[in-house]
């Protein structure tokens, strides 16, 4: 399939502040919470959010398969046998949100190849957005009254082994983990929630980024391609990179780490 992926963009962007809108509507009002079948919480924000996306991507690249979390999780999920396929999480970070908490993150991701091509990510209590192109760029905006401030292009940062930042899940600290981090005794730990942990990577703000503990493909997706477009990298334990579509039932990811910076050595996961 041959995509334009510039011309999808603004109608991407665009669409992503309208989800964002729908989702901080259900955050200032007295919603409700329900479990999911893994025990997981969903609330009309995550449904709201996805049927605004799904219905704009149908639209914008009626071709293109779509995965959505709350989809999937009704055991709703197209045929992306052709390789290509959108992986949408329309409220990454849904404890925080409960919580009435900032860091949680609408994201749309293009997956070719079980490589994530295209991806964006906007956290609506924020106005952050983030978004990237596999080998063309990446780049961060505010957003007021439904508009794009401040674009500008964000690089990942060359890593410092005197100053390193690493990113830590807020709700997943693990003995694994734990045991990994004291690898390096004297970085700065900073603990953010939803995909927002990639992006800083992305911004140049962090480093590393470890994840030992469950994750599903869309909660990745989208961020995974802005550090990919901002230079960075996500591998699994044996170094490869960390893929997509690897299993269409469950659709979880394995153990992974971001690196801000190719080139700087780290000791492996496991």
């Amino acid at each position: 399939m041959s995509l334009k992926l510039e011309a999808l963009v603004t109608p991407i962007l665009e669409t992503m502040i309208e989800a964002g809108d729908v989702v901080m509507e259900v955050y200032h009002s007295d919603f409700e919470v329900f479990g999911k079948a893994d025990q997981s919480p969903v609330t009309e924000a995550d449904r709201r959010g996805e049927a605004i996306i799904e219905a704009a991507l149908k639209l914008i690249a009626p071709d293109i398969p779509i995965v959505g979390e709350e989809a999937k999780s009704e055991g709703k999920c197209p045929d992306i046998s052709g390789g290509t396929f959108w992986l949408v999480d329309p409220l990454d970070g849904t404890k925080e949100f409960i919580k009435k908490g900032s860091d949680f993150t609408v994201n749309i991701g293009l997956i070719e190849n079980g490589v994530p091509i295209m991806g964006f990510v906007f956290a609506p209590a924020m106005d952050k957005m983030y978004w990237g192109i596999k080998g063309i760029g990446a780049w961060t905006a505010n957003v007021r009254s439904g508009e794009l401030v401040n674009q500008a292009p964000i690089k990942a940062r060359i890593a410092d082994p005197e100053n390193l930042v690493i990113v830590a899940s807020k709700s997943h600290r693990s003995a694994e983990l734990e045991a990994w981090l004291a690898h390096f005794p004297s970085a700065e730990h900073v603990s953010i929630g939803s995909s927002l942990k990639l992006c800083l990577l992305a911004t140049g703000e962090a480093d590393l980024y470890p994840r030992l503990g469950p994750t599903c493909e869309w909660d990745t997706a989208a961020a995974h391609a802005v550090l990919l477009a901002a230079g960075g990298h996500v591998e699994v334990a044996d170094g490869s990179p960390l893929t997509y579509a690897k299993d269409l039932k469950t659709f979880l990811n394995p153990w992974f780490l971001c690196r801000a910076d190719t080139n700087f050595s780290v000791p492996s996961l496991t």
